[in-house]
């Protein structure tokens, strides 16, 4: 069954919520687990890949854009639409529920204050299906030099 990891970010904005995910999929990737990062649309999944680029400092993270040519076998995929592989983690950066989320094996999903009630609304969701939840509360993450992902 699908594990389901809230990560409840004390910042308010998007972009910490896409700096978390970022730094996230970097320690995933070290746990050679591959990731789907999930934008809600086509221009968030182009500030994620841009983000990539830059953030965390000092690591390379392999990653492209779904569809783009030498996408296949890339160890972190960004998209906006159902993706062709379910392999890993499915970082889900929108708003809802994507109808596919339980093909991966895990799904993380980050929440920053701005977004607590519908961060609620996802959280019901996996709930009233049985799915194991798992929630970690995030202070100083960004200075804070210890693993992120269990």
């Amino acid at each position: 069954m699908t594990r389901i990891d809230f990560y409840i970010l004390q910042d308010v904005n998007v972009s910490a919520r896409q700096r978390f995910a970022c730094r996230l999929a970097a320690q995933a990737l070290g746990q050679g687990q591959p990731v789907v990062l999930h934008a809600e649309d086509e221009p968030s999944a182009r500030e994620m890949d841009e983000l990539l680029w830059h953030y965390p400092d000092r690591r390379f993270v392999p990653h492209a854009m779904a569809g783009d040519p030498g996408s296949q076998g890339v160890p972190v995929l960004i998209t906006w639409q159902e993706p062709a592989t379910f392999d890993g983690v499915l970082f889900n950066l929108t708003s809802e529920v994507p109808h596919f989320f339980n093909r991966f094996h895990r799904v993380v999903e980050v929440v920053v204050q701005d977004h607590l009630a519908a961060g609620r609304e996802r959280y019901r969701f996996y709930r009233h299906r049985g799915y194991p939840l798992y929630d970690h509360r995030m202070d100083e993450w960004e200075t804070s030099s210890a693993a992120l992902m269990p």
